[in-house]
């Protein structure tokens, strides 16, 4: 009897024993199929559903992450194959949307508690993996998560598996053994052997210089210098392509017709989402420039290519401007889908097209003209970053007076002492009331060649005083030109100083708009693209070469990178290409990137801290009583002031996610992959600074936490507010003039008799003309608006992005602490206190304002240099 008792229950263990290894672990898989991204390819639905009735499935094989394979003792013992299933019947709208698929897995002890899967397509077309999620893992707590977002090709386009690890963040030394050969191999598949040209389905991250702006095979007109490689013209690296050279030019690298695509190689998983409308978005952009400016052009040549007054100029806005029939424009009809025309020039159904009101003028069609605009945009407009302290008078130069001659200012005492409010030259630097706008050095070397374009300019200093009620009042416009006899002779310069009335007033009005000019072209070149687009795209490639998806900090500055090789790609297409966007709508005109490259040599990693620049360019000081631990000398300065508080909550927030990995200088030191990013972020993708002594050296934790803070800081707010109050500020063309087309008239010419009897005609006919204008706006606007997509600073696109509560909570606190922020800028834009928030345009300043809707709203911080 006992016999039969120890027998039945040693069969019923052997039972149970039995049933726990058939144990099915259920996973569910969300995803977007291709049709419904792509509604060229709808055959894809049924190809797919074919492949599927034949066995050609989409399989799933979970990697242990406690066990080795007995054949392979070095790699994750892999699972059985599971399929997702119902694919055959699970229909899609046609709308985009995700799907749901269920999978079921055989548990299998010797797998264990799985860290990673591997995913086989055998369909006909790729798919976009979001997430995994696994319910009710033996030896887990809770539902085990993989987080994906990549697209997923056919299995015959890869040469190796595609692996996905779940949403555990590992420093290299605590990776589980079984999953390490799979990291090590992932970044080595990233990383690419360096050959051949790159097709989309390639998941390869590399460098190459800036090769592929010019055209030599169309002519020298569209040559232009390689940036990258040379002390002449340094620059950060791009995404390789591998596209073959030019015959012209061996070390320049073909484009890619126009006519053929906009679909220049980055990574798959780098490109736009779909609520983003790649394509569209893609195709707007070329129409502007090919179609657009060449039947713009016969357009407002026949139709004027003048505004003919200020109120002519608003009409783009308030009554629209018709395009007429007929053949002038039947290019354009053929050519352009009458819905994309609607988009690129809205219409108000009556055949007029028009832009949305820039705010700059919705409440004061002419406010925008005072000296008190004029100077508050240096603190709270587009580019808030270049006004700095003058510590020094007269202004001098820091071009080699061997080259260049003397290059010191002109503006002499007489032209501002009476402007002091009583204090003298001296009293007024000693107590910190002098400012100036300087666009002389960075410009003068390359004036002469600039003005044998379509442009007539000048070098510029402006100088402003510091009132007692914080606003800011110029004193003084010194435009500066190279010396007829030759550079070495130094500048022929000329000063203006304000006034309202008569011809003088008309002067200074024009000798505004030259400063401007000038701070058009800089905030575009070099605030906007050099500063945040270019820099940051190395860093995007050095992070997925070299940081695994588990590393801590790949998760951390990941959200950081999206869409931002994708815009750079589309930029080279387009917009910085030899005769592009910019160089038909901005003075530089065919030197805008070469002149980028020669103010790149003055980059530097460290002096992109917001608090570091601010002390640099004397506007704070160092202040262990004030808040952030710097004082503003100028006290009522909102791009300081609300980025201040960004930079600190950002910090806050780094320091917090750092501490909580590296608890100490020695794991920074010992972090293989965090030194081999460093070292390649240093020595490949910004190679021609790899020199330069002021790098961090990467053997701290601080140094962590400052680098990847400056890194965040670039690709979030400081683009946003460079970027996203464009149209705003500068769809008004007469606000933010990009171009000067006649020199400023001089006494006894015909031209200055004109401007006595008709300001507003030599302005107008001095500044951007019609066409430029419309094609400069219609850019501005797509550049200045929100995706419905977009994901902002604080936010995650799922709030499974990490297996860890501590960072979970830390994030959490980030937000609320940009809740706060936002709180604090609406309190200061309503009170009357500060005088620089609102100004006389009644447009208050909300560029750092962290969230916002989508469209054109000049507020909102995303995540990324997305746009």
């Amino acid at each position: 009897m006992l016999g039969e008792i120890v027998e039945t229950l040693v069969g019923r263990k052997d039972e149970d024993d039995e049933q726990q290894k058939k144990r099915i672990i259920k996973g569910r898989v969300v995803l977007m199929k291709k049709n419904v991204l792509d509604f060229n390819d709808l055959a894809a639905s049924v190809l797919d559903r074919f492949h599927e009735l034949v066995g050609h499935k989409v399989s799933l094989q979970l990697i242990s992450s406690v066990n080795t394979d007995s054949e392979n003792r070095v790699k994750g013992k892999v699972g059985k194959a599971a399929y997702l299933e119902k694919w055959i019947t699970t229909f899609t709208s046609l709308t985009p949307g995700d799907s749901a698929f269920d999978v079921s897995f055989d548990w299998e002890e010797e797998v264990g508690v799985p860290g990673a899967f591997i995913i086989n397509n055998l369909h006909h077309s790729e798919f976009y993996l979001k997430t995994l999620t696994l319910e009710h893992v033996p030896g887990h707590s809770g539902p085990l998560h993989f987080v994906c977002n990549s697209w997923i090709y056919p299995a015959d386009k890869y040469k190796t598996h595609r692996v996905f690890f779940t949403n555990k963040s590992y420093l290299p030394s605590e990776t589980p053994a079984p999953l390490l050969p799979y990291r090590e191999e992932e970044l080595v598949n990233l990383r690419g052997d360096g050959s051949g040209q790159l097709e989309e389905w390639d998941r390869v991250y590399d460098y190459a210089y800036y090769n592929d702006l010019g055209d030599p095979d169309k002519g020298q007109d569209l040559a232009r210098p390689v940036l990258g490689g040379s002390s002449e013209y340094p620059y950060p690296r791009r995404g390789r392509t591998g596209r073959p050279p030019t015959k012209t030019d061996p070390n320049s690298e073909s484009r890619i017709p126009l006519l053929m695509s906009l679909n220049i190689y980055v990574p798959r998983d780098e490109r736009f989402g779909h609520l983003k409308m790649s394509d569209f978005l893609g195709y707007g952009l070329k129409s502007i420039f090919q179609f657009l400016l060449p039947e713009f052009k016969d357009l407002c040549e026949s139709i004027s290519n003048e505004f003919d007054s200020f109120e002519d100029a608003c009409g783009i806005y308030e009554g629209g401007f018709k395009l007429p029939d007929g053949p002038l424009l039947k290019s354009i009809y053929d050519n352009i889908p009458l819905e994309l025309l609607k988009q690129l020039l809205p219409s108000d159904g009556e055949g007029l097209f028009k832009f949305p009101m820039p705010k700059v003028i919705q409440e004061d069609k002419s406010a925008w003209r005072t000296d008190e605009e004029f100077a508050r945009e240096m603190v709270a407009g587009l580019n808030p970053m270049i006004i700095s302290r003058l510590q020094e008078f007269p202004p001098t130069s820091n071009l080699d007076p061997e080259l260049y001659g003397n290059q010191t200012s002109t503006i002499a005492p007489h032209h501002i002492q009476n402007q002091l409010d009583g204090l003298t030259i001296d009293e007024a630097i000693k107590t910190n009331r002098l400012y100036i706008l300087n666009h002389h050095d960075s410009l003068m070397p390359y004036l002469r060649r600039i003005n044998t374009t379509t442009t007539k300019t000048y070098a510029s200093r402006t100088l402003l005083f510091l009132q007692n009620d914080g606003r800011l009042r110029p004193l003084a416009i010194e435009l500066s030109q190279p010396h007829p006899d030759g550079d070495h002779f130094g500048a022929v310069s000329k000063v203006y100083t304000p006034s309202e009335d008569g011809i003088e007033g008309s002067v200074w009005q024009l000798a505004k708009a030259y400063a401007a000019v000038n701070d058009s072209g800089v905030h575009q070149l070099i605030s906007h693209w050099l500063h945040t687009h270019a820099v940051i795209e190395p860093v995007v490639i050095a992070t997925n070469r070299q940081l695994s998806v588990m590393h801590p900090i790949y998760k951390l500055l990941h959200p950081h990178f999206r869409d931002t090789m994708n815009i750079n790609a589309v930029a080279r297409q387009v917009l910085i290409n030899a005769g592009g966007i910019l160089e038909a709508t901005v003075f530089p005109a065919k030197y805008s990137m070469e002149l980028s490259a020669v103010i790149y040599k003055d980059w530097a990693f460290p002096d992109q801290a917001l608090p570091v620049d601010l002390v640099k360019r004397g506007i704070a000081v160092q202040d262990s009583n004030s808040p952030h631990g710097l004082r503003l000398l100028i006290e009522d300065y909102p791009y300081a002031v609300d980025g201040l508080e960004i930079w600190s909550a950002i910090k806050s927030w780094v320091e917090d996610y750092c501490s909580f990995y590296y608890a100490s200088d020695d794991m920074v030191q010992n972090d293989r992959e965090l030194q081999s990013w460093w070292k390649e972020l240093r020595e490949k993708g910004h190679a021609d600074k790899k020199n330069e002594s002021w790098w961090p050296k990467m053997q701290t934790l601080k140094e962590l936490i400052d680098s990847c803070t400056i890194i965040i800081w670039v690709a979030s707010a400081l683009h946003a507010a460079v970027n996203f109050g464009q149209y705003h500020y500068a769809g008004y063309m007469p606000n933010r003039p990009t171009i000067s087309r006649r020199f400023m008239p001089e006494p006894g010419t015909k031209e200055y008799d004109e401007l006595r009897t008709n300001p507003d005609k030599v302005f107008l006919r001095t500044i951007t003309a019609r066409l430029q204008t419309l094609v400069g706006i219609a850019l501005i606007e797509i550049l200045s608006r929100h995706s419905s997509d977009e994901i902002y600073l604080g936010q995650r696109d799922t709030p499974e992005w990490t297996a860890d509560a501590q960072v979970l909570e830390a994030f959490d606190k980030f937000g609320k602490k940009l809740g706060e922020i936002e709180e604090g800028i609406v309190k200061m834009n309503n009170d009357g206190k500060w005088k620089n928030r609102v100004g006389a345009v009644k447009v208050p300043y909300t560029l750092l304002y962290p969230t916002s809707e989508d469209g054109l709203t000049g507020k909102g911080i995303p995540n990324s240099v997305s746009i």
